[in-house]
């Protein structure tokens, strides 16, 4: 039981990155991808039918660890109070920039919000990011099984970190460069012109950069947390994981050069899907860690709900899930093929 719910809460979170990754990333390019006004409505109108679904992933994934794991909830949300403020905020700037951007007809006021729009597409990934590497590196937690965290106080990692350290930084710029380049092939995917050019252009690129920060980052998170690799042996999930998203990776390089771009698309997802599943296969059972004591890690086993309310709830979890999966893929064949902007005074 402990297992299975680790597991599917992990399943939502993942996809949930997968998913409003792409419109993030679609966001942090959409200054540089897109000039005039008519190419910036085109990337609005990739992500338009798609970005407010996506984010209901974020908010199953919330409901199950509050279902299954509501002390790992609650010690989280209340020790990073600040940071995940600062997600709520962005996030409510981002989806009002993409619903007013059209609403008035003049260069400031679109101006304002295409940069509302890529701003907060940025700060988001950076702060998702700082989140997994708060979850990696650890936070002090107490016997109480709480937590305090300034938002930042010398950078360096120890027993009495802030949220952000020169560690949880370097994890935030890998999601931020992680999610541009997944949001180039998307657009990539769904557009044309030059809005497509300039994403193809771009695409290669930001791989290239993906590759060195990742390597980058797996040698930081070996110096910082390294019972993450240790953990590696005898975990069969994380070997299965790797394939996944060294696989996807290889996909990406190989689709690009044969101009298929939804299968590099979707080997970008396979690569971010294979190393959320590989770093939480290597966690397992600990869903958060204390810098202090090892004996006050919150884990999937001491953590977990009563198990009379996650029996009944199972069966309806996978009946939710299967529903979801039909809505997205009806949404994804209505809204298939290149989009175009939509003409001035309708839609986005």
């Amino acid at each position: 039981m402990e297992m299975l719910w680790f597991w599917l809460t992990s399943v939502l979170v993942a996809i949930y990155v997968v998913m409003d990754g792409f419109d993030f990333g679609a966001g942090i390019l959409h200054l540089f991808v897109a000039k005039t006004n008519e190419e910036r409505r085109e990337i609005l109108g990739a992500v338009g039918p798609l970005w407010d679904g996506n984010e209901v992933w974020l908010l199953a994934g919330g409901g199950t660890m509050f279902l299954a794991f509501p002390k790992v909830l609650a010690s989280g949300f209340s020790g990073l109070y600040l940071p995940l403020f600062l997600v709520l905020w962005f996030l409510l700037l981002r989806a009002i920039s993409i619903e007013f951007r059209s609403h008035v007809n003049d260069g400031l006021w679109r101006h304002l919000w295409d940069t509302g729009f890529t701003v907060s597409s940025i700060v988001l990934p950076i702060l998702f990011g700082a989140a997994l590497g708060n979850v990696l590196r650890g936070v002090p937690l107490d016997a109480s099984g709480y937590f305090e965290l300034p938002l930042w106080t010398s950078f360096q990692v120890g027993a009495w970190p802030g949220v952000l350290d020169w560690y949880t930084v370097l994890i935030g710029v890998f999601a931020l460069v992680t999610l541009a380049a997944h949001g180039s092939l998307f657009l990539a995917w769904k557009t044309e012109g030059p809005v497509h050019d300039r994403s193809v252009a771009l695409s290669m690129k930001l791989w290239t950069v993906v590759v060195v920060v990742w390597l980058v980052a797996t040698v930081a998170s070996f110096a910082v947390t390294p019972a993450l690799f240790q953990n590696l042996p005898k975990a069969p999930l994380a070997w299965l994981a790797m394939a996944i998203f060294l696989a996807g990776l290889v996909v990406v390089f190989l689709a690009v050069g044969q101009k298929k771009y939804l299968l590099a698309f979707l080997g970008s997802g396979a690569f971010i899907l294979g190393i959320l599943a590989a770093t939480a296969a290597c966690v397992y059972p600990v869903m958060l860690k204390s810098t202090l004591n090892p004996n006050y890690n919150l884990t999937a086993f001491n953590s977990l709900a009563g198990r009379t309310g996650l029996n009944a709830a199972t069966g309806w979890w996978f009946i939710a899930f299967i529903i979801v999966l039909g809505y997205y893929t009806y949404l994804f064949r209505i809204h298939r093929g290149k989009v175009k902007a939509a003409v001035e005074g309708e839609g986005y």
